[in-house]
């Protein structure tokens, strides 16, 4: 958003005009003119410091370029000069978060200007005004300033105006209509041989993208920009925040979190003032969607300073929108923070923030409801219930939760109901529209304060079917549908390929202990890499709708489905026998979290530290409470059937054979009860079985070698054939797949988890290539059946990559197995499955017969492997 132009001839000219183009050379050429002296004359100078002077703003060099361009100033001769270096000034001035000054600078240049330097000055206030939020004002200028350029023939300032008018209705959601000046501007850039400027331009269009919920064009844009920056060597440190942006939108939030930390050491380092205060809102927003309250708290405090002390009143207002909320969120319930959050909601929307104003308008319409201000409550409520009529799919959904606040409120929960369900279809259209499994599984946590809403009023109603359903309605949303991305996609398979080569010599350094920082930046290069090819897949196809009772019945026969669910505080639920369902209160939800977790750390120790009485005592004491909790009001309902059990996401890594209940009694595990509806009644496809061994691991490579014994015809890879590309040829359409490798799980990604291959990793990533996935998948590797888990109860890793492609179950480990008592459980938890046990109850009967031949480690190893899916 900057003035670059200055007709004229001789050597001061070209430096200016080279400023966009190649800004380092501009800045040389301007100094061998300022070298010549009084050689040249004052206009010559002062043209020559403004061309150094904007040369330095494009390389994020603030200090510098406002020094340069207060000399351009001073220098000038003539009355037009001086106002064109006033004019770039306060560009910069602007930049550095001086408006009111940048303000004065350009009003004041704009007198002296006539044609097509009136029409630079116009766009260059209009930059101003837009800096201060006063963006009416500014789209007038811009307007003005494509006029002229248009009148006086100038295309260099007609793109440069359409460039800020695109990007400011863009920010200001003004539609797709607006899309054509940024698309204008970006092809007269690059017809005038301005690849800086047209990179800029192309950047603004995936910002536009993504301000109207086109997640998959922004991402792709991005990408494909920032390839030009790097090409044309020059930094955009600004640009960390429309990437922020766009992470908050899906919502991923610890990149969301990293990024906005990188953004505002980045931009305090350079000075960047107005960039800085910014990125200071970014982080605070970050820090209050992921809980964080203090660091919300502290970071939209000072953002809100900057702000006001740059004139950036509504900027600052956001900044307040954001200290608000936090506050809410403590607990807060008093009149004064009422009043304060009508007021900056007004604000906000008075002054283009319509997204900030519904939340902050929605958490007041909540606390009136508190406070017992009915009336209030369902004034604010109302008003805020109309953005579910236009704006992005998560503004709509928020629009449907207000209407459903107030319809509560007014207590017709049926209309209430109504309403939820109409956000949470918003929801799974935006979703659809999403083919990454990790923005889809991400993208759940929209739909949290919809689904605790339904569910709230489902267990109030008291009814186990409507509890179901609701619990089922925003639950493992992201596995109802096959991941979009295409079986080959070059890029991604050499960016995949590259990071297994790395990730294997950063193996071998740390074995012999070399030297790893180079080669962990690398890897890190290539993860951001591969996480920007795989988000770039285009979405498609419908979410299934979750199933009713009678459906889950019908595949049900005799066994028993027991669904977890998190209602406040408290553990309840529901179980489905005999095509009734029925609901229970479990107790308190930390007690369960917190014997779940002594339970998998007993049970740690007893693979790790070996057999001990201690060891032994500790986890019989947590197995025993934790059934007791989990259990014991299902009891006389469970008999001894099998069991197919949903956890909710903190009890996703419980040994579940290593409770009473659960030991020898078939049990499978799924994300939630759509899914396990879908694999259950899935066809397995009938390949060869195929087996293989990582390297690195004796005990992997005997382990199948036995297995091929025992499934004849069944495909076998070891060694250096075991590779990461021969073994996802072979798995495309196998019924079977057992794979003994060393395996890592990624909780930061966990679809960066890997089983160790010849040739380094495959990572869960890679899965989702696979066009025809295997029906059965064994996975003899440590910690391969964890997942991480996100809101919405959202599974990554290996189980999901699998379920969701089409895989029926999946047998792993959610603990640390040794490889040498892991032979024999996977030899006859085989056999049995070969003589035609479902692989829950060959599991079960495998695990009890281990069991009863050895110690506790023995115990905890069985204990350790899942059956996931469809058992």
């Amino acid at each position: 958003m900057a003035d670059r132009a200055d007709p004229g001839v001789g050597a001061a000219q070209a430096a200016l005009d080279a400023v966009q183009r190649y800004p380092r050379e501009a800045i040389a050429i301007a100094q061998r003119v300022l070298a010549a002296g009084r050689a040249v004359t004052g206009d010559e100078r002062s043209t020559a410091e403004r061309a150094v002077g904007l040369a330095l703003r494009e390389l994020n060099d603030l200090p510098g370029a406002l020094r340069h361009l207060r000399r351009a100033v001073r220098a000038a001769a003539t009355p037009r000069t001086r106002a064109l270096a006033r004019m770039s000034l306060g560009y910069v001035l602007a930049n550095a978060g001086r408006t009111g000054a940048a303000l004065r600078a350009v009003t004041a240049a704009l007198p002296p200007l006539v044609g097509a330097d009136a029409g630079r000055a116009r766009m260059q206030r209009g930059v101003v005004l837009h800096y201060r939020g006063r963006y009416d004002e500014a789209v007038r200028d811009y307007s003005l300033a494509v006029e002229i350029a248009q009148r006086e023939g100038d295309p260099l300032l007609e793109a440069r105006a359409r460039n800020n008018r695109g990007l400011l209705n863009a920010h200001r959601g003004a539609g797709r209509g607006r899309d054509g000046d940024l698309a204008r501007s970006a092809a007269i850039f690059q017809r005038l041989g301005l690849e800086l400027a047209a990179a800029d331009a192309r950047w603004n269009l995936g910002i536009a993208a993504g301000q109207r919920g086109d997640t998959v064009g922004a991402l792709r844009c991005f990408a494909e920009v920032e390839q030009e920056y790097r090409r044309l060597s020059v930094p955009r440190p600004a640009l960390l925040l429309d990437r922020f942006e766009l992470l908050l939108s899906v919502p991923l939030l610890d990149e969301a979190v990293e990024v906005a930390g990188a953004a505002v050491r980045e931009l305090s380092r350079r000075g960047m003032a107005s960039d800085l205060a910014e990125a200071l809102l970014a982080q605070a927003r970050a820090a209050l969607l992921a809980g964080d309250l203090d660091t919300a708290t502290d970071a939209a405090a000072r953002a809100r300073v900057r702000f006001r002390r740059q004139g950036r009143r509504t900027w600052a207002a956001f900044a307040r929108h954001v200290e608000l909320r936090a506050e809410f969120r403590r607990g807060t319930g008093s009149a004064a923070l009422l009043t304060a959050l009508v007021r900056t909601a007004d604000q906000l929307d008075a002054t283009g923030w319509p997204g900030p104003a519904l939340t902050t308008r929605i958490d007041a319409g909540r606390l009136a409801a508190a406070l017992g201000r009915t009336e209030k409550a369902a004034t604010l409520l109302g008003r805020a219930a109309r953005a579910r009529r236009r704006g992005t799919a998560p503004g709509r959904a928020q629009g449907w939760y207000a209407l459903a606040l107030a319809r509560r409120l007014a207590g017709d929960d049926r209309a209430a109901a109504r309403a939820l369900r109409r956000g949470l279809a918003v929801l799974d259209s935006h979703r659809a529209s999403l083919g990454a499994t990790e923005l889809r599984a991400h993208s759940g946590a929209y739909g949290q304060q919809l689904a605790a809403e339904g569910l709230d009023l489902a267990v109030r109603s008291g009814v186990a079917g409507r509890v179901l359903a609701w619990a089922e309605r925003w639950r493992a949303n992201a596995l109802r549908t096959r991941p979009a991305l295409p079986p080959e996609d070059p890029d991604l398979v050499a960016a995949l390929s590259e990071l297994r080569l790395v990730s294997s010599l950063l193996e071998d350094a740390l074995l012999v202990g070399r030297p790893t920082h180079a080669l962990r930046g690398r890897q890190a290069r290539l993860e951001q890499v591969i996480r920007d090819l795989a988000r770039r897949v285009p979405g498609g196809g419908d979410v299934t709708a979750p199933p009713g009772v009678a459906a889950l019945a019908a595949r049900l026969g005799p066994r028993v489905l027991v669904e977890l669910v998190a209602h406040g505080d408290r553990l309840r639920a529901v179980l489905v026998r005999d095509g009734r369902a029925s609901l229970h209160d479990l107790g308190p939800l930390a007690e369960a979290v917190e014997q779940a977790r002594r339970h998998r750390f007993g049970l740690r120790r007893l693979v790790t530290t070996g057999d001990t009485a201690a060891a032994r005592a500790g986890v019989g004491h947590a197995a025993a409470a934790l059934d007791r909790q989990l259990f014991d009001p299902l009891r006389r309902r469970l008999g001894d059937r099998p069991l197919v059990l949903v956890p909710v996401a903190a009890l996703h890594a419980v040994a579940w054979s290593g409770l009473p209940t659960c030991a020898g009694r078939p049990v499978t595990v799924a994300p939630s009860a759509t899914v396990w509806l879908r694999a259950d009644g899935r066809a397995a496809p009938d390949g060869a079985p195929v087996l293989a061994a990582g390297p690195r691991l004796p005990a992997a490579r005997t382990e199948v070698e036995l297995l091929a014994r025992e499934l004849p015809g069944s495909r076998l890879l070891a060694g250096a054939d075991a590779t990461a590309d021969a073994l996802t040829a072979a798995l495309d359409g196998a019924g079977l797949a057992h794979i003994a490798a060393h395996g890592t799980f990624r909780a930061d990604n966990p679809l960066f988890s890997g089983l160790e291959l010849a040739d380094g990793p495959l990572l869960a990533y890679e899965l989702e290539r696979l066009p025809r996935p295997p029906g059965c998948v064994v996975l003899s590797a440590c910690d391969s059946g964890l997942s991480g888990v996100r809101p919405g109860d959202e599974v990554l890793g290996f189980t999901a990559v699998l379920l969701a492609l089409g895989t029926r179950c999946l047998v792993a480990a959610v603990l640390p197995v040794p490889a040498d008592l892991t032979t024999a459980l996977m030899l006859d938890l085989h056999r049995r499955m070969h003589a035609g046990a479902r692989p829950a109850r060959a599991l079960a009967d495998a695990q009890a017969a281990f069991v009863a031949t050895g110690d506790g480690s023995a115990a905890a190893t069985a204990a350790a492997f899942v059956c996931f899916g469809a058992g």
